[in-house]
């Protein structure tokens, strides 16, 4: 086995174990229930919570969101500056992976979990500034239901969560309510793990794979800990460079990154990554300019202390170099 081969090899048993790590309510698949009281996971265990979506349309949460789908869930708030952005751009990066498939083979929920701000209008404008595809509801309704809607989700933080915190729960849950399948997933997860598991596991494959030839396998390399930290929570707003836009049009969220090390300056980068709401309350003229560029999406407060920070500004300033030195070469 050559050294691409290899590397295709360790590359799909890392997918393997990623998924089945991430399971945690797991029945066979290879027989699916003949019936929707087979799974115990039905109608009699959801809630059949009433919600409206963006565009006022009221829907039962069993009844018309879950029953027989596959879907994956999260609870957000339009006005958060931590992760709830962060989340739903690595979400819209899995909806472009599958593409039309949500709405017909998956289906997109985010739920607000501050339902007296986040009225329907405000939910729409919402997904327009994240440019979300059809297939993806954004919903509110009343407090309490909701509330109990996430505990039996097992998304709610006992004694810390109060709605508008951001300590709220950031897992997403996906799962095929017929096959009684559920599985907890990170906002962090890898963008083509988390479509793998939507488009095929949860779907009890099948779809068939996209074929690929071992000889095709990229070289493997272990990430530095500053591209470590940028690839889970950087790049579902940024890329770096023409080449790591990946064909999922990430561009109109964020600015690419390549040459900001050079751009910017060091103090104010640095501060900028680790408290960005801080900036923009101070109403820095910088980050004023970049919000309101970006379509008024905050950048995220991710809690990064100064050594993350320090690690992520270190590989932008590398991966510059590197594609500048790579591009000299090909010319």
């Amino acid at each position: 086995m050559n050294r691409r081969a290899l590397g295709m090899h360790l590359v799909l048993l890392l997918v393997s174990a990623l998924l089945g790590a991430r399971v945690l309510l797991a029945h066979r698949t290879d027989a699916a229930p003949s019936s929707e009281s087979a799974s115990p996971w039905g109608s009699d265990y959801f809630p059949n919570t009433l919600l409206t979506d963006q565009d006022g349309r009221q829907v039962r949460f069993f009844d018309d969101l879950i029953e027989g789908k596959v879907v994956v869930i999260n609870f957000i708030f339009t006005s958060c500056s931590d992760s709830c952005p962060l989340e739903t751009a690595r979400l819209r990066q899995v909806q472009k992976l599958l593409g039309d498939r949500v709405g017909r083979d998956v289906f997109f929920y985010s739920i607000s979990i501050d339902p007296l701000s986040d009225t329907p209008e405000v939910l729409r404008a919402y997904a327009r500034r994240f440019q979300v595809g059809p297939g993806w509801r954004f919903l509110t309704g009343d407090f309490a239901e909701i509330t109990e809607l996430r505990r039996k989700l097992g998304l709610f933080i006992e004694g810390v969560d109060n709605g508008r915190s951001r300590d709220h729960n950031l897992s997403l849950i996906v799962g095929n309510q017929h096959t009684g399948r559920w599985m907890k997933a990170s906002p962090f997860e890898n963008p083509w793990i988390l479509a793998d598991q939507l488009g095929n596991s949860l779907q009890n494959w099948k779809q068939p794979s996209l074929a690929g030839s071992y000889a095709d396998a990229p070289e493997i390399r272990p990430p530095s800990t500053g591209e470590e930290l940028f690839r889970t929570r950087c790049a579902s707003c940024h890329s770096l460079g023409p080449q790591d836009g990946q064909g999922l049009g990430m561009r109109s969220i964020g600015p690419d990154l390549i040459g900001v090390t050079e751009q910017r300056d060091p103090a104010w980068l640095s501060r900028w990554i680790r408290e960005p709401d801080r900036l923009l309350a101070e109403q820095d003229p910088v980050a004023q300019a970049l919000f309101e560029r970006y379509d008024r999406i905050p950048m995220p407060n991710l809690r990064l202390d100064q050594p993350s920070v320090k690690a992520i500004i270190g590989f932008l300033h590398d991966e510059t170099l590197r594609q500048r030195t790579s591009s000299v070469e090909v010319q």
